[in-house]
């Protein structure tokens, strides 16, 4: 169950390969996330110096009154995953067109996992198909309904 969920991702990108990592975080960090007070709207993943990194994610503080003053809720994070996993990345960073995008955080046992893919951006005229093919398999089905 994801804990913090990125809910337009698989609307705005087309998702090629999913990969799960590992994150560095804070004690007063794990503690809100597990309270679900955070989110991954506008955050990616960036593959620098042979090491990733979460940005854009905000993480807000479980006790905002015992939170140390130099706190940055929009901190970089440090992203645990293997030399090849690294390497993958890195590679299809630098290919054109792809970005790599934040889909959840979530527990695997007393652990906070981060799940994230790499992906291509949708065009206008996709999404608007998408909704289109939405609209009509719900109106098809209350007509179903009422027969």
């Amino acid at each position: 169950m994801a804990l913090i969920q990125n809910k337009r991702i698989r609307f705005d990108f087309e998702l090629l390969k999913e990969f799960e990592a590992g994150i560095e975080l804070l004690g007063i960090e794990v503690k809100s996330i597990r309270a679900k007070r955070g989110s991954l709207t506008g955050a990616r993943v960036l593959v620098r110096g042979g090491e990733a990194y979460l940005v854009g994610a905000t993480i807000q503080p479980y006790q905002a009154e015992n939170t140390p003053d130099s706190y940055d809720p929009e901190r970089v994070r440090r992203l645990l995953l293997s030399k090849k996993e690294l390497l993958e990345l890195a590679s299809a960073d630098v290919a054109k067109g792809l970005t790599i995008v934040p889909i959840s955080l979530y527990n695997k046992g007393r652990v906070l996992k981060l799940s994230f893919a790499l992906a291509r951006g949708k065009k206008q005229k996709d999404k608007r198909e998408k909704i289109k093919k939405r609209q009509t398999k719900i109106s098809i089905e209350r007509e179903m309904k009422r027969k």
